[in-house]
């Protein structure tokens, strides 16, 4: 099982994090993840990419709702109980993070 945690904000990690759970889905194991604050609004209205020139904004921008969306559909992602509270974002189903760690022991872990 591939587990991994979504904090960041920025959508190149968020697209590199979406990409590691898609590419473990489509292999066929299991993969989970649990969305915190900063990727929980960016997962939905992603800020420009800092790092793609300007002519490779629009297709980065419709390969990461097609990896966010393949993702909602092959994985299991839920949203951080506490960030959907703070933020408002009610869009995914809930999770604490302490009940995340015990549903995925001994799966790798990746932080993005």
């Amino acid at each position: 099982m591939l587990a991994a945690i979504l904090e960041t904000d920025d959508a190149e990690r968020l697209y590199m994090g979406l990409s590691l759970l898609v590419s473990a889905a489509a292999a066929g194991e299991k993969a989970r993840a649990l969305v915190g604050f900063g990727a929980l609004t960016a997962l939905f209205d992603p800020p420009p990419p800092r790092h793609v020139i300007e002519a490779e904004r629009e297709p980065f921008r419709a390969t990461l709702s097609a990896l966010r969306d393949t993702a909602l559909a092959t994985c299991d992602v839920k949203a951080c109980a506490a960030a959907a509270q703070a933020t408002g974002v009610s869009r995914l189903a809930t999770i604490s993070t302490p009940q995340f760690l015990e549903e995925t022991a001994g799966a790798r872990l990746v932080f993005v």
